[in-house]
């Protein structure tokens, strides 16, 4: 047994048998401990991110839950002051909803900013004109003031709703022909004007996010209500345009005399590309109007300073000493 041990020829295995072993921990050992770390990472990673997602989560709760409380205490206090049907008025809702806010809270802020802002915008206006002495004004002066501040204060929302609709249906138009486009290649393909709906809904949400809602809207409409031409009737109502209006007449027309779909909307967007390019040929056209005022003012004074500017420069210097 010791001659075998101690033969030359069974110490070399041995040797590079230990030699084998020790390359192989020395080559395997940092990917063991490289894999190991990649887990910790990744799992302080997916710690990290779950912590994150629990927090914007409670952020918005909190969030929500001082929303609810501020229209609470709105609605509470119309309520006290007997003006529900504010509240529901179906024009007060219409325009909201052009706005594209159509929530109950949006009406009852409206509706509370409006009552608000001119007894702020008095009180404010009143202890500035009466009790400070840096404005010195006949006392009709004053009134007269405070009766204007308390009067745009009252308009004001309504200013600011329809700019807000204005901007809406600027970026709707916008889109539109667009939208059309892509309505008759659904159509076409061979959907119904349901499916067509949703997919240009899918296609225009992150380019025209507000033609995207209103025309999710008539799908969700004409999935549920039992009129199909009140859910169009529904999309004309909100948008308010008139390239949404001749869509929607085609389309009721299309299914009460069973028209082809496909050609009628082929018809429509070659009608809605050509109004965009003619809205595009008006703009180029009001250019050289437009950059008159401009040139006068600063492009002419510059171009004077380097005509003259020398012939000044030379005479001042032959009438010197």
């Amino acid at each position: 047994m010791m001659a075998y041990l101690t033969d030359p020829a069974t110490l070399i295995l041995v040797l590079a048998s230990l030699g084998s072993f020790v390359s192989i921990l020395a080559v395997g050992l940092p990917l063991v401990r490289r894999d190991q770390l990649d887990s910790r990472l990744k799992a302080v990673a997916e710690r990290r991110v779950e912590l994150s997602r629990h927090q914007q989560a409670s952020l918005r709760k909190s969030a929500q839950a001082r929303s609810l409380a501020r229209v609470g205490f709105m609605k509470q206090v119309l309520e006290r002051l007997k003006l529900q049907q504010l509240i529901q008025s179906k024009a007060v809702r219409r325009r909201l909803a052009q706005a594209g806010w159509r929530s109950q809270a949006a009406a009852i802020t409206f509706t509370f900013t409006r009552l608000v802002l001119p007894i702020g915008l008095g009180l404010f206006t009143a202890l500035m004109l009466f009790g400070s002495q840096k404005f010195v004004m006949p006392m009709p002066v004053k009134f007269v003031v405070l009766a204007v501040v308390a009067v745009i204060g009252f308009y004001l929302p309504n200013v600011l709703v329809s700019n807000r609709i204005q901007h809406r249906q600027q970026a709707i138009t916008k889109a539109f022909p667009d939208a059309l486009d892509l309505l008759v290649i659904c159509v076409e393909s061979g959907s119904s004007i349901e499916g067509a709906f949703a997919r240009v809904t899918d296609e225009l949400a992150d380019s025209s996010p507000e033609l995207a809602e209103e025309l999710g809207l008539t799908t969700a409409e004409l999935s549920y209500l039992g009129d199909r031409r009140q859910a169009f009737q529904n999309l004309t109502e909100r948008v308010r345009l008139a390239s949404v209006r001749s869509l929607a007449t085609t389309l009721i027309q299309s299914e009460k005399y069973g028209t082809p779909v496909a050609v009628a909307l082929r018809v429509l967007a070659q009608e809605n590309r050509d109004e965009r390019m003619i809205r595009a040929e008006k703009k180029a056209g009001a250019l050289p109007a437009q950059l008159t005022v401009p040139m006068i003012v600063f492009f002419l004074p510059t171009i004077f300073v380097i005509i003259l500017g020398p012939a000044v420069i030379q005479t001042m210097a032959s009438l010197g000493p």
